[in-house]
């Protein structure tokens, strides 16, 4: 019997996998547990629908994170902190306070996560700094530390 796999199932496949499995498996253990859905014709063109659908989803979400990635490396970020003699701050600069420095001053809402920095800023100075926002958007961040 041919199935449509509506979670992961072990040894059978993933989500949205089209299998062919034997009847009493399907109609005695994955039918019952809703794990499959027969697959008739109606349901294979609903999967079919499904998977274009999430796939546009995927594209715009893309589209979007380079639109933001773009915006990012046109508007470097000004945070002032205090330092001390040979620039040295009190202190660090981190992911977080690139993060809320972006909302305030761009009203750019990302995730504190998305922006990759090895090593908290602990000096003053311009730096670049790697965001990476999805899979297909990554983009540099200019950020410039002055001091009180």
């Amino acid at each position: 019997m041919k199935v449509i796999l509506l979670q992961d199932v072990k040894g059978l496949g993933e989500k949205g996998d089209v299998a062919n499995v034997k009847d009493g498996y399907a109609r005695n253990f994955l039918l019952p547990r809703k794990l499959v859905v027969e697959a008739t014709k109606g349901n294979l063109r609903a999967l079919k629908e499904q998977e274009a659908s999430q796939e546009l989803k995927r594209q715009q979400e893309i589209d979007e994170a380079k639109g933001i990635v773009a915006k990012l490396e046109e508007s470097p970020i000004e945070i002032t902190a205090k330092a001390g003699e040979g620039g040295k701050l009190f202190g660090s600069i981190t992911s977080k306070d690139l993060a809320e420095a972006l909302e305030q001053q761009y009203k750019i809402n990302i995730d504190r996560r998305k922006i990759i920095l090895p090593e908290p800023i602990r000096e003053l100075g311009m730096r670049d700094v790697e965001v990476k926002l999805h899979v297909g958007a990554t983009g540099r961040l200019k950020v410039n530390i002055k001091g009180e």
